[in-house]
């Protein structure tokens, strides 16, 4: 079982960049600047042991994917980030694109959690009925 605060701890950035697009969407945009650079510090620390996590099992067949998952939400995370910097009305397409493109990594990353889980269940189902 994981530790409830460390799964708290991976949904930090999920919810704040999911509060940053829905507030694009609604026009508010300096809201989802602060909440993106909020969510960055999380990300980094989630990118870290990620890959951490990947040096321990190594050897394991285990994939690289989560790891190179959260190093690209770290990167367009920044790229976002860094553009609406430099904006003074509105807000680029690219920088919505990035944090819309996270949010669809985020779910990425979740699909692979959640992958080995359902082959599991799968085997609990009876071969014939």
């Amino acid at each position: 079982m994981a530790n409830p605060r460390a799964v708290g701890r991976r949904l930090i950035p999920v919810f704040l960049v999911c509060v940053a697009v829905v507030a694009d969407s609604r026009g508010s945009h300096s809201l989802a600047a602060n909440a993106l650079l909020l969510a960055l510090p999380f990300a980094a620390v989630g990118a870290l042991v990620a890959f951490g996590d990947y040096l321990e099992v190594r050897g394991r067949d285990v994939s690289a994917a989560r790891p190179a998952l959260s190093a690209t939400i770290v990167v367009l995370l920044v790229l976002s980030c860094a553009i609406r910097s430099n904006t003074t009305h509105g807000v680029p397409e690219l920088a919505v694109s990035a944090a819309v493109l996270v949010v669809g990594l985020y779910c990425l990353k979740a699909l692979l959690v959640a992958a080995p889980h359902a082959r599991r269940l799968a085997d609990l189902w009876p071969a014939k009925p």
